[in-house]
């Protein structure tokens, strides 16, 4: 006999005292039958009314917003944009919590992650528990870092330009995105039509003038002519191979960072705060110390940023291997590490490419992953090779933690761990764990 569908609880308002920040942008509350709910919009502290977005009767927990705050938090002040809110755009999560009080929200989420995922308190780990902001970034309560150099607009069947509503294809239309940086913001994306365009990517290359639009066209649509407020290259995604094509400008932007220029194509990688790619280097080199005639890996390395500065510091004796999976990635590290005659960058996968290297010592590794992490096979192969120092660079903290506990049964601990707010007003964080083999620090 089929079973009946459960009831959904979407709609349904429950008035919650709410409990510890969690990872993902929200805080835990129970109902009063003792259903987990996952709130966002609200801060640890406050009671306040919540009303479902996600779930149904039975379910392992739902999800909702705060909209009715009854009891507010010390920390939480009006929040800055006109679009942010329950049911707005979902850019953003902490729009409502005071800048320090983000901070300290992030730290609790990487603490708790931490001791979950890899059994390790903050001085295990080398950490004081503080999560730095970029520079220029500490501003007061009101004002909001304009970091984002990289904004992905969806397009309404209208043609207006906006963001995604959190967890949903609806699109809520703005005339302004707060936190992009200026670049992007004097582009005037916002103000244009798009008709018959799925989205709309606007690039400001923090390390030049170079600007980029990237459209991604619906189905059988044809492109307008892209006529902005700033010169723009403008590229197009293909909805067969979803391969990136140029329609005219140059088919890269120019960044730069620990004083090289670095090119990175058709909407490649690269650090979204204008300040990240020299405070993650300037992190990354302090905590592994090259020194000449080092043998160094950087894996998962995109355009070059880590191997470039590795090359540097290695010096003539020394040598760099660099490992990306993107072709595009691979050509543009490839030309930005020209100069350097002992820098090779190898194409594909991590997991199958390093093995067939036939490496078997190296002496200091950096690794900046995807979001879902290294994963225990590489991270095994990776202490078997001996390294002195290994930088682990992270944008997730359960996928940091979890690998962290690999490294441990591989032979290593963690020597420092450094935690940067470099995407305020959400709730990412960056992560630098260096790593040491255990037997050293014991």
């Amino acid at each position: 006999m089929q079973a009946e569908p459960k009831k959904s609880l979407v709609g349904e308002e429950y008035e919650v005292e709410v409990g510890p920040v969690a990872h993902g942008g929200h805080c835990i509350a129970r109902t009063s039958e003792g259903q987990v709910l996952f709130v966002r919009h609200t801060l640890p502290g406050e009671r306040v009314v919540a009303r479902v977005t996600e779930g149904e009767e039975g379910a392992r927990f739902l999800r909702a917003d705060a909209v009715e705050i009854l009891e507010p938090s010390k920390d939480r002040i009006e929040a800055p944009c006109p679009f942010a809110g329950p049911g707005r755009c979902g850019g953003c999560d902490w729009q409502h919590a005071k800048p320090g009080a983000q901070r300290r929200l992030k730290g609790e989420v990487v603490a708790e992650q931490l001791k979950r995922l890899a059994g390790l308190t903050p001085e295990e780990a080398g950490w004081d528990g503080t999560v730095m902001p970029a520079e220029g970034d500490k501003l007061p309560a009101g004002q909001v870092p304009q970091w984002r150099t990289r904004v992905q607009y969806a397009v309404d069947a209208e043609g207006h330009a906006g963001l995604r509503r959190h967890r949903s294809h609806e699109v809520e239309r703005i005339d302004h995105c707060m936190i992009a940086a200026e670049g992007v913001s004097e582009l005037g994306i916002e103000r244009r039509d798009w008709t018959g365009m799925e989205s709309v990517e606007a690039i400001a290359a923090s390390g030049s003038q170079d600007r980029q639009v990237i459209l991604t066209p619906r189905p059988g649509a044809r492109l307008p002519i892209v006529e902005l407020d700033r010169p723009v290259s403008v590229m197009r995604v293909d909805e067969k191979s979803g391969g990136v094509h140029r329609v005219h400008g140059r088919p890269f932007v120019r960044e730069r960072a620990d004083d090289r220029t670095y090119r990175v194509g058709a909407g490649g990688f690269w650090q979204v705060h204008p300040k990240a790619a020299d405070t993650l280097t300037k992190a990354v080199m302090q905590g592994l110390l090259p020194r000449k005639g080092d043998m160094a890996l950087d894996l998962y390395c995109g355009v070059g940023l880590f191997a470039g500065a590795l090359a540097d510091r290695v010096g003539d004796k020394g040598a760099v291997l660099g490992i990306e999976s993107g072709k595009r990635a691979v050509e543009d590290a490839r030309h930005n590490l020209a100069g350097f005659d002992r820098v090779r960058i190898e194409q594909g996968k991590v997991e199958s490419v390093l093995p067939r290297t036939g490496i078997t010592e190296v002496d200091i590794v950096v690794l900046d992953p995807p979001r879902a992490g290294a994963g225990r096979k590489t991270v095994e192969h990776l202490s078997s090779l001996g390294a002195r120092r290994i930088a682990y660079v992270a944008c997730d903290p359960a996928a940091l933690a979890r690998d962290l506990g690999y490294f441990r049964d591989g032979g290593y601990r963690v020597r420092t761990l450094r935690v940067f707010d470099l995407f305020p007003m959400t709730h990412h964080v960056e992560c630098v764990a260096i790593l040491e083999p255990a037997q050293k620090g014991s």
